[in-house]
């Protein structure tokens, strides 16, 4: 015993010995530069700091601890970003350490193994995934090969819209933004539209998945932990909807393996997203594959993409015109002298109006559908603005707290399309104060799809109807609560009368 304890002292003196020889080595030479932290609490760290609305709490502590804060969610160390710069060393100079997100659980479950375009490992398969949504299926071409694809489907909005305003029924403008980007998603996406009741039942699907992918696990944050999403119901609900959703693509995929598109456009059978899947999935072709579950997991994508995220904006944008009289009334002179008389807006009208894409582009800035992007995980040590982030560290980029930032934005905290007009800024990924779409390679391919239907949308209802609220409300007081979830849109649904 002796000799052990003897042992351990002449260990402990020659490390002691060492440290008092080399306080720089030992001190200095290992210390990291890590960012700014909050006092985090024992076991769960600062995952009580997201809060049910993440994008508001974290920008309150940015306030407080920079624009980049290092966080401990749980065992997993996270960084948060919330400004321009930043997110442009992350997007932009660091992108490819930063190209793969983390593997969540929810994320694994809900989309076939991580199979997609979102959820992927940056690497081959992901490349050839982002390709073929980019040259086959989201090209400026292919959005505007289905242009009259979304004039009918706007003509029927306004139709609907019609017959209610000759009752005096007031309009469900939520309900009406969702059913259209649905309707003009699912025709170009898988060659038709579905009835009312099994319309209504995807979105429904659509808006329990997004829920779902916008839940954080307990498992991916405290593993040994995992057995509470089995008590408090989470893993049987992902598992329910992720069969849910596969049941329904699964019908889809099979009836157009056997049967072919029903979509006729211009007298001619036209070829929609699923049939350029299809296609690529039979060809076998040397270097591409993608299996069955791969096309299903790129159709979850573009549905998850192309409805709700589009239907928010314009609902946003609406809520908005609304709250702000002027605001409409500038719109509505702009689309009307355009217009010159006809009753619907075609698609090349709206290159002659600025003040509506200047509408649409603050609406993406103060209600961006998706406040904070998708994950990303360093894959290697790496210095970001002076701080040093280790690899297996997640980053979250705050785009709502980067669009709020007095540093970039004069009055952010104003609805004031007139910001955009006559400015370079645009929402394509190059500005970093505007990224409502993201930016770098894990950016979303989706932008014109989803900007021509809000556009014309917005541009036909404003043309075609004014609009008040119910029992003579003000519109200037109308609420904006916000709804908990991956996309943020409004609490409680848009009614109005159109007059």
């Amino acid at each position: 015993m002796e000799k052990y304890c003897f042992a351990i002292f002449i260990l402990l003196s020659s490390l002691l010995l060492k440290w008092l020889l080399n306080p720089i080595t030992s001190t200095h030479k290992y210390k990291k530069n890590l960012p700014p932290s909050p006092p985090k609490l024992p076991i769960i760290g600062h995952l009580h700091c997201f809060g049910t609305h993440p994008h508001r709490s974290l920008k309150s502590l940015s306030r407080r601890y920079g624009p980049i804060m290092l966080l401990k969610l749980g065992s997993t160390p996270a960084v948060v970003i919330s400004s321009a710069a930043a997110a442009k060393e992350i997007m932009k100079t660091h992108d490819l350490v930063f190209a793969t997100p983390p593997e969540l659980q929810n994320s694994r479950k809900l989309l076939y193994d991580l199979k997609d375009v979102v959820a992927a490992p940056y690497g081959e398969y992901w490349r050839q995934l982002k390709s073929i949504c980019v040259l086959q299926l989201l090209s400026n071409h292919k959005v505007k090969s289905f242009r009259s694809v979304r004039e009918e489907e706007v003509v029927l909005m306004v139709e609907r819209i019609e017959e209610a305003k000759g009752k005096n029924i007031p309009v469900n403008l939520s309900e009406t933004f969702s059913k259209i980007a649905n309707d003009v998603l699912c025709r170009v996406l898988m060659g038709r539209k579905y009835d009312e009741g099994d319309g209504r039942s995807l979105r429904r699907l659509i808006m329990e998945f997004l829920r779902l992918l916008g839940t954080l696990s307990v498992e991916d944050f405290l593993p040994w932990l995992g057995w509470i999403n089995k008590v408090n119901g989470l893993d049987t609900t992902v598992n329910r909807v992720a069969k849910e959703m596969d049941k329904f693509l699964e019908e889809v995929v099979n009836e157009r393996m056997q049967e072919g598109s029903d979509e006729i456009i211009g007298g001619k059978r036209k070829e929609n997203f699923l049939d350029i899947l299809l296609r690529i999935h039979m060809s076998q072709e040397p270097g591409v594959f993608i299996d069955k579950d791969s096309v299903k997991a790129l159709l979850v994508d573009m549905l998850l993409g192309g409805t709700t995220t589009t239907s928010t904006v314009t609902e946003w944008a609406m809520t908005e015109l609304m709250r702000h009289p002027k605001t409409m009334k500038e719109l509505q002179t702009e689309v009307r002298n355009v217009a010159n008389g006809k009753s619907m807006i075609a698609e090349e009208d709206i290159q002659n109006m600025p003040y509506l894409r200047a509408v649409i582009k603050e609406t993406l800035r103060y209600h961006t559908p998706i406040p904070l992007l998708p994950p990303r995980l360093a894959t290697q040590d790496v210095n970001v603005n002076g701080y040093d982030i280790a690899a297996g560290t997640m980053v979250f980029i705050n785009k709502w707290a980067i669009s709020r930032d007095p540093l970039s934005w004069e009055n952010p905290d104003e609805f004031k399309p007139e910001r955009f007009m006559n400015s370079k800024v645009d929402y394509k990924g190059h500005h970093f104060e505007f990224i409502p779409f993201g930016a770098g390679r894990r950016g979303c391919p989706g932008i014109s799809f989803g900007i021509a239907v809000n556009e014309l949308t917005l541009a036909n209802i404003v043309n075609k109807f004014n609009w008040v609220l119910p029992d003579g409300k003000d519109g200037e007081n109308l609420d904006v609560d916000e709804c908990i979830g991956f996309t943020i849109h409004r609490k409680t649904p848009l009614i109005a009368l159109a007059t």
